[in-house]
Parts: C-alpha cells; structure tokens; sequence
C-alpha cells in the first residue's frame, strides 16, 4: 500500500508531526511535558492543593449516596408513585427490617414490652417510619410467624433519605439493638438500606503486589515510586470529586470502591508506559528533561488516547438514560480522566525531581520496598503483625543505613540483552511457525469459556448474598425461617381507588392471589388512611432474586390481574423492590446490545484512523470481545452458578444488569492501550523493513516486558477487590482481573501473532479511496528520527 501525503488526510487533534507539513511547532503534549519538568514544585503544589481542596470541601459537603434503580414509565415506577402519595414513606424505594426470635414466643411480657420500646426509639428518628407486629397494620400486614416464635418489623424511610443518611440510620439501630438484653430473645437487622458500608482496604494488596511487580519489572526502587505516587494522587482527588458528586448526582455507595479500584489499575498503567519511555530516552543519550519531553509527546500522547477511550465509552451509557447508570458511569469516568491528567502533568514534574536516580536503586531502597510491601499487604488482609514487621523492616533498614556504607551502594545496573535474544522474541516466532493449530485453538478455549454467558440472568442480588456472619444475612435467614423466603421482598399491588364498591373487588383479588401457584399468601387489601387507594402484600414462595420470583411477577401482571380486574375499573400495579430490579434489568437488558454496537463501531472505527488498515482493527474488535466473553463466562460460573461461591464468601445469584456495560466499556478502553502499544511497534517495525513476519517478532519482543508488568499490575490490583465484603464490587474484581489477563496472554501472546503470521502484508491493507477520506490519528507522536527535533524547539521556546 502507499501510503498518501498528509495534505491529503484530514488531521486530527492529536496529530502533530513536525515537518509533515502539518502543525510548525512542537505539539501541546511536548509543551506540556516541557512545562511540568521545568515547573514540578508548582505543578506538584497545584496537586497537593488540589488534593487538600477536594477533600476539605468533602468534609464541609458530606456526601449523599444513592442506589435507586427505579426505570422510566414502568409499572413498579406507577407503584410507586401512589405510595408515596398515599402511603406516605412506604413509596420509598428503600427500606429495611427488625427481624426477632423468642424462645418464649414474640407476645411474652418482657419481649413485647423490650421491643416496643425499641421500635418507638427507631421511630423517633428523623425520616423514619416503623410498622410493628403489634399493632393493628403490622397484624394486617402479616408480621408475626404462625408459630408465634418469630416477628419483624419493617422500617420505610421518606423519599428524602439518602443511601448514606440510611447507613448511618442503620449504625444507631444496631447500637440500639445491642443494648438489649432479654433471655431466649435474638434480633437482627436486615435490608441492605440499613447495613454498614465498610471502606475498601484491598488496594493495599493491589498496592504490595505492585511495588513487587514494578520493581521486578524496572529493577528501580524510583521508578516503581513514580507510578504508584501519581496513581495514589488520582485515586485519592478521583475518589473525592465521586463523594462530592454524590450530593448532585444519583450515585450508589459502592461507586467510590469502583472508583478507587479502576483508578488504581489505569493510573499504575498509564504511568508505567510514560515512565518506561523515559528510560527508553536516558539510555539513547537524552537528557532528562529532553527524555522527559520525547516521553509524553509519545507514550504521553498513547495514555490520553486510551484514557479518553474509556471516558468515552463511560460516558456513552448517558444515552441509556437511567440516574443510577449516569452516576455509576460518572464516578468512574471521573477517576479515569483525573489519573489521566496526573500522568501528563504531575508524572513529568516527578520525574523533574528525581531526573538520573530513576536509575539508581540503592540496597536500602530496595529492603525499604520490600518492607512497604510487606505492611501494605498486612494491614490489606487485616493481619496487624506483618504490618508491624513491615514499618521495622522500613524504619530500621533506614536507620542502619546511616552506620552500614555497604546499604547505601548502588546496585549494579541490569545487563541489557539484544530483542532477538530475549524470551518474548523466541516465543512468537514459536507461535508463528504453528500459526493455524494456535489460532484455532485458542479461539476454541476463549468460546468455551464464553459459553455460560448463553444462560446469564440479569437482575440483583438479594440479602441471601451477604457474607454469613453479617447481621443483614442473619436477618434474611430468620425471616425466611419464619415467613418464607419471599418475605424478604414481597409484592406489593397497589391501586387507587374512586369507588367504594372497589374494595370488594380488591378482596376478591386478594382471593385470587391465594390460590395463585407461587403464591404463599396475599394479606389486604389495606386501605391507605384518606381511603383512596388500596394496597395488597403478596408473599412469593422463592426468594427476591430467584427466577421464580421474576416469573411470578410477569404472570400476575400479564394474566393473574388482568382477569381477575376486569370490568372493576381498578387499575394494579405490581410494585416493590423485587418488580422494580424485574423492570430495571428488563430495561437495561434490551438496549445494552446497541450500546456494545456503538462501542464496537467507535473501536473499530478510531483503530482504523490510528493504524490506516481495515483487518488490524476487525482483528482487534473480534479479540477484544473473546477476551471479555470469556470474562463474562467467568463471573456467570462463579457467581450466578455458585461455582466455587465459598471461596469468595458471598452467595450466587443473578448477575447485576449494569455490570456488563461496565465491564464492557472499562475493558475495551484498557486493551485499546496494549492494542496501540504493542501494533504501533509492529507497524514501525514493518515501515521500516517491509517484512511482516519478523516485524511481528520485534514489536512483539520490545513491548513485551511492559504489558506483561501493566497486565500483571492490573490483574492483582483488580484481582484484590473479590476480598471485598460488596458482591458488586466482587464480581467487577474477578471480571477486570480475568478480562485483562485473558487479553494479555492468550490475546496479546498467541492471537495476535498467529493471526499477524496468517495474514501478512494483508494486514495492513486499506483502499486507496479510503485512506484519502479517513482521518489520521497519531497517538504514538513524532518518531524517533523526530524527536530530537522536539526537543529542541520545546526548549527553546521555554527559554532553556
């Protein structure tokens, strides 16, 4: 193919060659390099400020989250309008309960008397409403076991509440509960609105396996500071502009754990290729300040093009139109975009302060490494004495330092080896001797892998998924124990009425309603208190998430009412958290497929523009979407199918219906980097000698060691968060740690180069007609017979 004159492409912004006969000047990224290097004290403060800004405005603002996931002009969003204008806080969607067992019965003196007291004091909080089983609603409503050893109470908050004031709500009820005391009396508090949202600590293990992993890797104890440092620095104001976006925003509690997760893996990531550039430059001859410059107008100019692929893409479920997915969507675009600028500006200014030493690792910095690792990882996993180890292996390799010389000696530098002599170089000519058996092959496993994704079940986790010795799986239990288990997410019909004779047609729905198969029973109609409008608890046989359930749901809103209302003039709607997660999941479920098109065809398209061929970016789409089906297969067999459930110590059940776009969109923008990384190598490799097989070699070979460390940084950090006690938090663990290394491996490894070998100079294909019309996309900048061009006019026009 010949490759047209830039006159005849369209440039894009990213686009910024000097003496193409494009832009006359260094390119802003150049400039912006060159400006944080000579400015770092300036740009570091800016970020200390604006980490300390951030967070005083959060502690001045609070936060307010919230997990409603009602969908537009649904039955349940009908529901729940007449209950909130009829029945006051109980069209709130959350809620909770207080769930007893007595030994002696609930109508013994001393328990009635203790719990009374207790539900007058809950109610007595500000925005909260209970209904006890002793009173005429709660004997109405059915809140007594008919053994009479079991009751609950449920407790429904105003629209008003946040998700967050509800947490807090939840931690006095427990201490509440806890200074009871009555023989033969056991109480738990259940619902999710009420349980105790605990703060993730996993990144720290992410964070100890990182320091190993980048020090094995850069064989620098500074240059495995840098990437950590401006990772923390993004997480951390990413974190806090999530919690400050929560008082504007509907965004769930767990956004900030998701937040804190994805920052940490891209912020390594990004900064690693950045610094690793850097280093490429130091050793050709570069200065630092010029190797500073060369490496954020090329790796620099990679990042911001990932990173925006992500954001993009994040951002792309606004057209889903749904408050829960914009703020989740939200928070995490936000992390993204704000590691992403740290890496282009305070990741230079870093390197302005450390300069030559990148180089250098002493051995007390290398035992210091060893001992922050070790403390991270004990404090992570909750085991205080290996943290304790840690800070003295810190503390007093420092201090022994000042009176042992032999600590403060350089290690001797890492031999560097020939690309064709290294491991990675032998593996793909390995690979592509046996192209066809490879390709083949793995495509197979990736299928296979894929295939449980044919029988995933949208929807969400109830109570039951809650680690066993928390209180909220407690309470389900004894619930279940005592009502069965729908009771932990009962039905609630509900209709307004503009007839008196209505309610008798009400109590023959009611009767309707017992004699329905899944149907334990049918309490009401329960009138609201100015008479105009009814409301009927149904209590299903299987629990909130079962299929069943769900099930049940669409027969008695498709056949069950529709026959037993006719003609009556009542209209029922069937409400309640459990129709509320069918309609939301039924809403999501049928536009995600556009969704993953309009990610597909961007991909497709913006890989077109960077690496001017029609099969490269086809190949990468194809790939892409084998790697996460088969992450996808994964968390369907643990978490849905119960495969080895134990180990990750939470329940299966239906997978939530936001986690797959999540997960799509998150994972495409990552292997978007490694795609660009490692094919621009390749492409270079081929321009340059117009052999397309040991091209494939040599890309292959020179980019190895850095996806492999990135990879391997991203699975553990990512891999960390199923120690989480959140299911949600959990499985988008599993999906991003299986997702990447499935791309890294299997992809990155053996696809890519089988598939290169097949095709050949086909490859890089692309009619004439189109390469005239299609933009040009530079993310990798100017080449290296380029970039000391640059350099130099960046540093003349910054008067160096």
């Amino acid at each position: 193919m010949t490759s047209p004159t830039t006159a005849d492409r369209q440039e894009m912004p990213l686009e910024s060659e000097p003496g193409n006969g494009g832009s006359s000047g260094p390119s802003i990224w150049a400039r912006l390099g060159g400006f944080s290097f000579r400015h770092r004290r300036g740009v570091l403060l800016s970020w200390i400020g604006l980490l300390v800004l951030v967070f005083g405005a959060v502690a001045t603002v609070g936060t307010s989250s919230d997990s409603s996931f009602e969908s537009p002009d649904s039955e349940s969003a009908r529901g729940f309008e007449v209950l909130t204008e009829h029945f006051a806080s109980a069209g709130s969607f959350i809620s909770g309960s207080i769930v007893y067992e007595a030994t002696g019965g609930v109508d013994d003196p001393d328990v009635q008397a203790a719990m009374t007291d207790l539900f007058d004091e809950i109610d007595a909080i500000d925005g909260v409403t209970v209904t006890s089983p002793y009173t005429e609603l709660g004997a109405q409503s059915g809140l007594v076991s008919q053994d009479g050893t079991i009751a609950r109470a449920t407790i429904d908050f105003a629209e008003n509440v946040s998700e967050t004031e509800s947490a807090e709500i939840g931690v006095e009820v427990n201490e509440l509960v806890a200074d009871i005391d009555v023989d033969g009396l056991t109480i738990e508090v259940g619902g999710a609105a009420l349980a105790e949202f605990e703060p993730p600590e996993a990144e720290l293990i992410g964070l100890a396996f990182a320091v190993v992993i980048l020090i094995l890797s850069f064989g620098s104890v500074l240059a495995m500071g840098l990437p950590i440092g401006v990772a923390l620095f993004g997480v951390g104001i990413g974190v806090g502009t999530i919690q400050l976006l929560t008082n504007v925003l509907s965004i769930p509690d767990f956004a900030t754990t998701l937040g804190a997760m994805i920052g940490l893996g891209v912020g390594i990531d990004y900064a690693l290729f950045i610094v690793t550039r850097y280093r490429e430059g130091t050793r050709a001859g570069l200065d630092p300040e010029r190797a500073t410059v060369t490496a954020i107008d090329t790796a620099g100019r990679a990042v911001v093009f990932a990173g925006s692929a992500v954001v993009i893409s994040l951002l792309g479920m606004y057209v889903i139109g749904l408050a829960f997915i914009n703020g989740l969507a939200t928070g995490a675009a936000v992390t993204v975009a704000i590691t992403m600028v740290a890496s282009i500006t305070l990741l230079p200014a870093l390197i302005g302060f450390a300069q030559e030493r990148v180089e250098i690792t002493r051995y007390r910095g290398l035992i210091m490494a060893g001992g922050a690792a070790i403390g991270l990882l004990g404090v992570g996993i909750g085991f205080p004495i290996l943290g304790l180890i840690g800070l003295v292996v810190l503390v007093g390799t420092l201090i022994l330092s000042l009176f042992v010389p032999k600590l403060r000696e350089a290690l001797p530098p890492r031999a560097h080896r020939d690309l064709r002599d290294t491991w990675s170089y032998r593996w793909s000519r390995f690979v592509q001797r046996r192209p066809w058996p490879v390709a083949i092959s793995v495509t197979l496993f990736l299928l296979l892998l894929a295939s449980p994704v044919l029988g995933l079940r949208l929807g969400f986790g109830d109570e039951s998924t809650y680690a066993e010795n928390t209180t909220t799986r407690q309470a389900y239990e004894l619930s279940a124990e005592g009502f069965g288990a729908g009771s932990n997410g009962p039905l609630l019909l509900v209709s307004e009425i503009d007839d008196p004779a209505q309610f008798e047609s009400a109590a023959a729905l009611v009767e309707t309603l017992n004699g329905t198969e899944g149907v334990v029973r049918a309490l009401g109609p329960i009138p609201s208190d100015d008479q105009a409008a009814i409301q009927i608890i149904v209590i299903p046989t299987t629990g909130p998430q079962e299929e069943a359930t769900s099930d049940l749901v669409q027969n008695l809103r498709e056949d069950v009412i529709p026959a037993a209302t006719d003609g009556t003039g009542l209209d029922v709607s069937v409400t309640g958290s459990v129709a509320s997660s069918v309609d939301f999941s039924s809403y999501l479920g049928e536009r995600i497929p556009f969704f993953f098109a309009a990610v597909l065809t961007l991909s497709f398209l913006l890989l077109m523009m960077v690496f001017r061929s029609i099969l490269v970016p086809l190949k990468a789409v194809i790939m892409n979407l084998l790697s996460i089906g088969g992450a996808y297969g994964l968390v369907v067999v643990v978490f849905q199918w119960g495969w080895g459930i134990d180990i990750f110590g939470t329940g299966s059940g239906p997978i939530e219906p936001f986690l797959p776009m999540m997960l799509f969109a998150i994972v495409f923008g990552l292997s978007m980097d490694y795609e660009v990384f490692l094919l621009s190598r390749v492409k270079e490799e081929y321009d340059r000698t117009g052999d397309a097989v040991t091209s494939v070699a040599d890309g292959l070979a020179a980019t190895a060691r850095v996806i492999t460390a990135a990879a391997a940084i991203m699975v553990v950090v990512f891999g960390s968060f199923v120690l989480e006690d959140n299911r949600i938090i959990k499985m988008f663990g599993l999906g991003l740690a299986s997702a990447v290394f499935l791309d890294a491996t299997l992809v990155r490894m053996l696809l890519v180069p089988a598939t290169m070998e097949l095709l050949g100079e086909k490859n890089w294909w692309l009619p004439k007609w189109l390469d005239r019309i299609l933009p040009s996309l530079n993310v990798e900048g100017p080449g290296d017979d380029h970039a000391s061009d640059v350099d130099e006019r960046v540093l003349v026009d910054q008067g160096s």
